[in-house]
């Protein structure tokens, strides 16, 4: 009995480090478009429904929009994590964007929720809107996402995504799941993502709100600001959108 208890429990473990280990990379291309996954887009789309006035959640227009959420934030999730390519996990990838040798370009919690938040805003939306979030401000564990609700509803009455645990496989937090002494509406970013985003922008994929502008972890800058332009991830970010419309025949995103 207690050597079958001993394999149950190195089972476990083992399968605990591989899941791990296959998480420290971006999951593959179509990684959004396998069942499990179809299946959690599509549980996502029913609690975003379940959000709204009851008379609304069965109009066809709104559960459009849910749906296009849905697959948009699974989607999308992948894509940024495969073009930011994590080597490790979460807060080690942190390591990797702030150090002074820059071993990553972008990985940060808050790279993500810019990103994220560019690739909702493509749609003009009717029945829901995306703000911003924050876990833990001021804090060492400080963690930014983006959140989903209905336009009529305030925070925090929403469903949290979050691309950025997992290396692009979406951690959802669903209404009623988090704490709210934790976490807290972040409207402080919000106006500054809207004017860069407004609904319906031609931002390609590749863009960047802000870019490292100095050699300083914290030093970054507006990318379409003169010092922001004149940096080298300004550079670098251009050079990226160019490439990436040649490559997609002058299409803004693919995935």
């Amino acid at each position: 009995m207690i050597a079958m208890v001993d394999i149950r429990l190195l089972t476990a473990y083992i399968c605990a480090i591989l899941l791990l280990v296959s998480c420290q990379f971006a999951p593959p291309a179509n990684y959004a478009y396998t069942p499990e996954i179809v299946s959690e887009r599509c549980v996502l789309a029913e609690r975003l429904l379940a959000l709204l006035p009851p008379e609304q959640r069965d109009a066809p227009a709104a559960v459009q929009e849910a749906t296009w959420l849905a697959d948009t934030s699974y989607r999308a999730g992948v894509a940024i994590a495969r073009y930011n390519e994590p080597f490790f996990m979460a807060w080690m990838n942190n390591r990797m964007v702030n150090s002074i040798f820059t071993w990553r370009e972008r990985g940060l919690c808050w790279h993500y929720q810019h990103d994220m938040y560019r690739e909702l805003r493509r749609r003009r939306l009717e029945y829901f809107r995306i703000g911003c979030c924050v876990r833990d401000r001021n804090k060492g564990s400080e963690h930014h996402c983006v959140y989903l609700a209905p336009v009529t509803v305030r925070w925090p009455q929403c469903i949290i995504i979050d691309p950025w645990l997992w290396n692009g496989r979406l951690e959802v937090l669903y209404n009623g799941s988090f704490s709210t002494d934790k976490w807290q509406e972040e409207e402080g970013v919000l106006p500054y993502l809207q004017s860069i985003y407004p609904e319906e922008h031609n931002k390609p994929f590749e863009h960047w709100a802000r870019v490292k502008a100095g050699w300083y972890y914290r030093d970054y800058a507006e990318s379409s600001s003169p010092r922001g332009r004149a940096s080298r991830q300004g550079r670098l970010m251009q050079r990226r959108i160019e490439q990436g419309m040649r490559l997609r025949g002058g299409k803004l995103y693919s995935y």
